[in-house]
């Protein structure tokens, strides 16, 4: 280890009490709590809609409530009704509020008598933003239509109507009917064996969060890859993905010797159309997967590794809030990392860590100050927007550095008790750092001082003295860069036909942010990066080119655009295009084109970027000189 010296951030003061209240949602937990969910689904293709009954099973808390508050987005609802004790129905008085942004239709339902049951009927809409329906010439086979959910951060009320906040925890079952030769998978236990008759039953007997609500339909094959996980995908994928997660077993074995038992019994992998938006989701029992990790080399599968941590950092201990989503991503990133060393080595685990914390060092400073905190202060944004670079990378640097304080030995066993005392509950950092701070810092006084604590937690940027792993590797590559760069190097004698492709991606990201456009065509002629299958290496060089005026590169680069709805491998070459005239130009005729094989929160995340830069640009025409 090698220390980082940086400015030591400035603190606030953090909120003294717990939270209930989830400013991302309609629900009032405190009134009445959702405890268990009875869904019935049927899968519609024709009208791309979910037609569902959800019957909710209540805690009720305050003797005075006299309503039931759920969150809806874009639903239709047919009728509500109150169930006795001997299934009787009662209809129930009920008022859909008109949609707000970011936040849906506000579902308000007279239940003065408490009801244990309350029963909805309701369709969802063809642009529900948390469904995303492919026609059969977008998939792999092109013989059968696909449906692929994503309810992260509040999207599972735009398919079922609950209390859409992850301080809420629920057990469910689902009943789901689908066209015949269709499979059917959700977030529980699955049967790779099930036959394809077009009726599926889910159990899941743990309480979990409504964003970990899951639904996938499609012509799915299955392979398993160990006692207790499988990998589904298309017919044409699964044998290719097999092959990539065939070390899951592996991965399941290394976390729980390091935080005890896996809980959920099985861990299913599901590998979608390459317009799922995300890298990976860890719905428990069956991770929704993007097939851009498929790369032949098990180069990208920490992809895996970080969604199976999860089944103990965010699925078992889950942040009650997206303000505290760092509980979820930065110590799922710490753990993903140990996963990662466990099985290919420190190396591998030290290069992914300074991939990401030389990024971190890079960004933080352009972000607002509260945007740097790992628990920042109320904000006004969307709880999408939550999710940064700073939850997964200075939260899983915080938790290096305590290992770096205690020694991995003591740091090991507090975590496993942490995970032990909060299992199957939604915590706030508050309630975090109170068990930190009785069961580590001061069970082991003088290694680590809460004003410490405080200024990673609370504090902007990252604090001084930050460790970061060394590595060769990355020192020689950073010494060919400079020297390619100046000239005294050939882009032909850089010694990359090793690399992998985390070095690759270490060169390309520390290159500068405009570089010179004959570097740029000195190296891809050398190493023919235009057109890459490797996503990950693609987008980065797209960036770069386009930034350096590289036209040739923009055909290839609408390709994979195209191709890929990832939004952490696309979004970056809208950005790069979109910041000339002839780029931005260039960009919506390529989104045009693109769009209908995007997911709603892809086409979303496109069309802000459009919406700003035209912004920015008409601010720019029409401000005075010297403005």
């Amino acid at each position: 280890m090698r220390l980082l010296p940086t400015v030591a951030p400035g603190a606030f003061v953090p909120p003294v009490a717990a939270q209930a209240a989830d400013p991302h949602s309609y629900a009032q937990p405190r009134d009445v709590r959702v405890k268990h969910l009875d869904l019935d689904l049927t899968v519609d293709f024709a009208h791309k809609q979910l037609d569902g009954v959800a019957t909710l099973t209540l805690d009720w808390r305050n003797p005075e409530a006299r309503e039931l508050v759920l969150d809806t987005s874009a639903l239709q609802i047919a009728a509500v009704e109150a169930l006795d004790p001997e299934g009787h129905a009662h209809t129930l008085w009920f008022k859909l509020a008109e949609p707000v942004k970011a936040m849906g239709s506000k579902l308000t339902i007279e239940a003065p008598r408490h009801p244990q049951q309350v029963r909805i009927a309701y369709k969802t809409s063809p642009s529900a933003s948390g469904l995303q329906w492919r026609e059969s010439a977008q998939t792999a086979g092109k013989r059968h239509p696909f449906l692929f959910s994503q309810s992260q951060s509040v999207h599972a009320r735009s398919w079922i109507p609950l209390q859409d906040s992850p301080f809420v925890r629920f057990s469910w079952h689902a009943h789901v009917a689908a066209p015949k030769d269709l499979r059917v998978v959700m977030s529980a236990p699955n049967d790779p064996k099930h036959p394809l008759e077009g009726s599926f039953d889910f159990i899941q007997t743990h309480p979990v969060p409504s964003y970990l609500m899951a639904i996938a339909a499609g012509d799915l094959a299955v392979r398993e890859t160990g006692p207790r996980s499988a990998v589904y995908a298309e017919p044409s994928v699964v044998a290719k993905a097999a092959h990539e997660f065939e070390d899951t077993e592996k991965m399941i074995e290394a976390a729980e010797t390091l935080y005890g038992p896996y809980r959920w019994g099985r861990y299913d992998i599901l590998v979608l159309p390459p317009s799922f938006p995300y890298g990976g989701m860890e719905n428990p029992n069956m991770t929704f997967a993007t097939p851009t990790v498929l790369v032949g080399d098990k180069s990208l599968v920490s992809l895996v590794a970080h969604e199976l941590a999860h089944s103990w950092s965010g699925n078992l201990v889950t942040a009650a809030s997206w303000r505290d989503i760092w509980l979820n991503e930065g110590i799922t990133t710490y753990v993903q990392g140990r996963i990662t060393e466990a099985l290919y080595g420190q190396r591998q685990a030290n290069e992914e860590t300074l991939l990401a914390v030389r990024n971190l060092e890079k960004t933080i400073g352009a972000m607002p100050e509260n945007a740097q905190r790992l628990a920042p202060e109320p904000r006004q944004v969307d709880a999408d927007d939550e999710l940064s670079h700073v939850a997964y990378d200075k939260g899983s640097w915080f938790l290096r550095t305590l290992e770096d304080k205690f020694g991995r030995q003591d740091f090991d066993r507090y975590l496993e008790g942490y995970f032990n005392h909060f299992v199957w509950h939604s915590i706030t950092t508050e309630q975090m750092l109170a068990y930190l701070k009785s069961n580590l810092i001061e069970e082991y006084p003088g290694k680590l001082g809460w004003d410490e604590v405080e200024a990673w937690v609370y504090g902007a940027g990252i604090p001084k003295d930050a460790p970061i792993p060394d590595s060769p590797r990355f020192a020689a590559i950073d010494r060919e860069r400079s020297e390619f760069l100046d000239r005294k190097l050939a882009a032909d004698k850089l010694d990359a036909t090793s690399w992998n492709t985390q070095e690759w991606m270490y060169f390309l990201d520390r290159l500068p942010d405009a570089p010179r456009l004959d570097r740029m065509q000195a190296l891809d002629a050398a190493w023919h990066l235009t057109g890459t299958p490797n996503a990950e290496i693609g987008m980065r060089w797209y960036v770069r080119a386009i930034r350096a005026g590289d036209k040739a590169a923009w055909p290839a680069a609408a390709e994979h655009v195209t191709r890929i709805g990832r939004l952490y491998l696309t979004m970056p070459v809208y950005k790069a295009f979109v910041a000339t005239p002839e780029g931005l130009a260039y960009a919506e005729q390529v989104y045009a084109g693109a769009k209908d094989g995007y997911h709603p929160l892809t086409r979303m995340a496109v069309e802000r970027l459009f919406e700003r830069t035209r912004a920015g640009v008409e601010k720019n025409q029409t401000a005075p000189s010297g403005a």
